[in-house]
């Protein structure tokens, strides 16, 4: 019986330990860590919109498409455009014969003037009526470069450099002037989060922030704090180097520093698991003891990591890291 009851009392004698460095227990300061989700969003995110409009007659590009800054997604035509064209066209050669033959008037109205047959008054008429038709030539042609330039900006151009998010459109469609083609995302992608306001005084533009990444824990820095509550919530922005920008609007699990407090901290080494108890060796004036123990959160490093001590220990004691006897069970977790 007192072999059965022996794992449960706080306090064990432990014969035959080997000696190791002892380490004394000091208050560590630990960060208090809220887990959120932030969303992957695009640093720019721009309609490609149509500047005519007409019928869309060909879509270049679909959802998910990488596109350059310029490049054609799409063209519009607008057909009455090429019959005004027409029309201007016709209207310029028109006034181009009226000029032709008032340029030949006025010749003729110089040489009656050399043989002092007409007047002045009539030779200032003629140079009037020239410089009238080329005038409306001139008009004529600019209403018609306008229209060529219409009919140019019936071809959809990408606004940015970046993937093409949306296209809420397709071929055959009539848009109008200003409705959007397809939605493009560039400038690089960030991390925003929406952080409940009782923790925005805890955060800091520059923290560092620890991400929860497809690939592996990831760090990422708390670019800007948005001062704005929409909500109950603190908008922020999370910078991380090569995030990916496959998918738009990903939701991703971010731990964010709230608090800092003084915690007991040990080497996960040091904990002995006996009967389903844990057990921490302490040096003591009598020798060496196994000291039960409640341990709380780890963290994790290169060593092994520290685990928090809720109960059991204070500060000033002196424990040592005891490695596994033969028919011991020693969790390191």
């Amino acid at each position: 019986m007192p072999r059965i009851l022996a794992p449960l009392l706080s306090v064990i004698a432990l014969a035959g330990v080997a000696a190791a460095d002892p380490i004394t227990l000091h208050p560590t300061t630990v960060t208090e860590w809220k887990a959120v989700h932030g969303r992957i969003e695009a640093k720019d995110r721009l309609p490609a919109r149509a500047r005519i409009g007409g019928t869309l007659t060909e879509l270049l590009v679909s959802e998910g498409d990488i596109v350059s800054a310029g490049q054609p997604l799409a063209r519009i035509i607008d057909e009455k455009l090429g019959f005004q064209l027409s029309a201007l066209r016709a209207q310029i050669e028109a006034a181009g014969a009226q000029l032709t033959n008032a340029q030949s008037e006025l010749r003729r109205g110089e040489e009656l003037l050399r043989q002092g047959v007409t007047t002045v008054q009539r030779l200032d008429a003629l140079r009037t009526q020239v410089d009238v038709l080329a005038g409306q030539i001139s008009a004529l042609e600019a209403q018609a470069d306008i229209i060529v330039q219409s009919q140019a900006e019936g071809q959809v151009l990408a606004p940015t450099a970046g993937r093409v998010l949306t296209v809420p459109v397709a071929a055959g469609a009539v848009v109008m002037p200003g409705e959007t083609v397809a939605m493009v995302s560039g400038g690089g992608v960030f991390l925003r989060l929406a952080v409940p306001e009782r923790h925005a005084l805890h955060l800091t533009e520059g923290d560092t922030i620890h991400i929860e990444g497809a690939s592996g824990p990831v760090l990422g820095r708390l670019a800007r704090l948005y001062p704005l509550i929409e909500n109950g919530r603190v908008i922020a922005d999370v910078e991380v180097p090569d995030l990916s920008d496959r998918f738009e609007d990903a939701r991703v699990l971010v731990r964010l520093p709230v608090a800092e407090r003084q915690a007991l901290m040990i080497p996960a080494t040091a904990i002995v698991t006996r009967g389903g108890l844990d057990f921490v060796p302490v040096q003591e004036a009598r020798g060496t003891v196994l000291r039960a123990v409640v341990p709380g959160v780890r963290q994790t490093d290169a060593e092994g990591g520290q685990v928090e001590i809720l109960s059991g220990l204070v500060a000033g004691d002196v424990i040592l890291p005891v490695p596994a006897q033969p028919g011991e069970e020693v969790r390191h977790d």
